[in-house]
């Protein structure tokens, strides 16, 4: 178990310089249809081709096991990992194949230091992996659906079957949930993968015939704990226009017995400046346009999740992807997104990128232009890792936490309630309001509380403190930093107590959570 000191506060914290005040009104009780919040509301989409440097081959990787770990002891629960992506249209699976994968990458580039293997082999290894996962972590695992060879995914999904069925991984706990066909199926005719006149009609034939041969692969059956994921789609920026779950279900993709086994949908998405990627707005307009799609999955029965996204793309933007301001983005993007029915958001991650919030070993060429390092960079969390400690502070350890936004009349700052119990426990605060190295000043918000009927009378604040918004490192969670040499948090936490009367200041660029007594 983690422990650290605490030490609480009785003062105020001090106002830089105070900008306006509003009020905030909270229900003591949760209101009617709140939704569920899962202590794995944030989770990981890890791109395929270097899974075993964030798993581990022959033994774990305890760093990435640790920034895991780390969420665990706090919520109960581990975040959920998909394996996939972009590279998952370029690996095979090679019977007898030992030891690592074999990866053929491109050439680095300053825009893209990091580019995905375009050629990818792997054994019986890369599947066994998944037992250096923590345990009851749940999993899901991409096949390959771009090279259009069903014999290669049915290879795949046998080898995916076999290995959790193996003892080693059974005894690990973790489980596989589902299976993707897969990844990005509407960019296929810019990659020269399908002819130029792919369409959805035409993607809903091919995943079902796939599917058909997958599931008697994998073990996916109506009685099966293992499901199908359905749909994966880029946005229209970088794919071709009609592809899209609403349409996928119009061309009657559950009509099969295949189609059937799907239990979630999902979606691709990809969001700069700094200050345009952290607005409220923005953040809000970026997700609201997929209210359709949640709304047509919902009335199927279906989960609904952001399966690959993150905040720029190309891997993220230097000076805007990897900075503090980053975690505000993430923190207020996956909280708004479970209030328009979103179940899970799954953060893309891969080697070496941008906008990662764990990179899992070291590094010896820059993310940033592809340079080489005088000195290697090693294994580190990066901003946005901060916004999954919050979330999973607020939501907390016991699974019966609804969360609702609060209505903040400010186009700067955003509120969430978190109930337990049916009763207001804690609320999370974001002033996106970008304070930058070169901003002159620093301006606050003071916001008073006002409860619909009896409510608690004192609460403590904790504080995300962020120098700049532009800042790569120094932040501190009520104190604690997980900038340390093996991810587990260090310092003393900080806690301030209050009056509910006194109400608070959040300066720009800051997030505060109160837990309510």
């Amino acid at each position: 178990m983690i422990s650290w000191a605490r030490n609480f506060l009785l003062a105020s914290p001090l106002t830089i310089s105070l900008s306006y005040a509003v009020t905030v009104d909270i229900p003591v009780s949760v209101p009617s249809g709140a939704p569920m919040a899962s202590g794995s509301l944030f989770s990981l989409s890890i791109e395929q081709d270097r899974w075993l440097d964030w798993a581990g081959n022959t033994s774990r990787n305890e760093f990435f096991f640790n920034t895991l770990d780390n969420l665990i002891q706090i919520t109960g629960e581990p975040p959920q990992i998909r394996i996939g992506a972009d590279s998952g249209g370029s690996y095979k699976f090679q019977r007898g194949a030992t030891g690592d994968a074999q990866l053929v990458f491109p050439d680095p580039s300053a825009t893209v230091p990091y580019p995905e293997a375009d050629k990818i082999v792997v054994g019986n290894a890369y599947y066994e992996a998944a037992r250096f996962l923590p345990r009851n972590t749940h999993i899901i695992w991409g096949v390959n659906f771009g090279e259009n060879n069903i014999t290669a995914a049915v290879l795949e999904a046998q080898a995916i079957r076999k290995a959790f069925d193996s003892p080693a991984v059974k005894d690990a706990g973790v489980i596989l949930d589902f299976v993707e066909i897969g990844n990005e199926a509407n960019v296929y005719t810019r990659n020269r993968l399908r002819s130029p006149d792919f369409n959805i009609s035409e993607y809903v034939k091919e995943w079902s015939s796939f599917a058909q041969n997958v599931s008697t692969a994998a073990g996916i059956s109506s009685s099966s704990h293992v499901k199908f994921w359905g749909g994966s789609f880029a946005d229209s920026l970088f794919g071709t226009a009609g592809f899209s779950t609403q349409n996928m279900l119009s061309n009657g993709i559950l009509d099969s017995p295949e189609g059937k086994l799907i239990t979630t949908a999902f979606s691709l998405e990809n969001d700069g400046l700094l200050q345009d990627l952290m607005a409220k707005s923005t953040i809000r307009s970026n997700l609201t346009i997929f209210s359709p799609d949640i709304t047509a999955v919902k009335n199927q029965g279906l989960d609904y999740v952001l399966g690959e996204t993150n905040n720029c793309p190309l891997h993220g933007v230097p000076g805007v992807s990897n900075v503090a301001g980053a975690a505000l983005w993430a923190l207020d993007y996956a909280l708004f997104a479970r209030q328009i029915g979103v179940t899970r958001v799954f953060f893309h991650q891969g080697i070496g990128y941008r906008y990662n919030m764990i990179q899992p070993l070291t590094l010896t060429r820059s993310a940033l232009d592809a340079s080489n390092l005088s000195t290697p960079l090693p294994p580190h969390i990066q901003p946005p890792y901060y916004a999954a400690v919050i979330a999973a502070e607020a939501i907390g350890n016991g699974g019966n936490t609804q969360i609702i936004e609060l209505t903040v009349n400010s186009t700067k700052v955003a509120g969430y309630g978190f109930f337990t119990g049916g009763r207001i426990a804690r609320a999370v605060f974001i002033n996106s309001e970008a304070f930058l190295a070169t901003t002159a000043e620093r301006t606050s918000v003071h916001i008073d509380l006002s409860f619909d009927s009896e409510g608690p009378t004192s609460m403590d604040i904790k504080r995300l403190a962020i120098e700049h918004a532009d800042d790569v490192s120094g932040l501190t969670w009520g104190g604690v930093s997980y900038e340390t040499d093996d991810a587990r948090p260090s310092g003393e936490e900080t806690i301030e107590t209050v009056d509910i009367s006194d109400g608070f200041d959040i300066s720009a660029t800051e997030v505060v959570m109160l837990s309510f007594r």
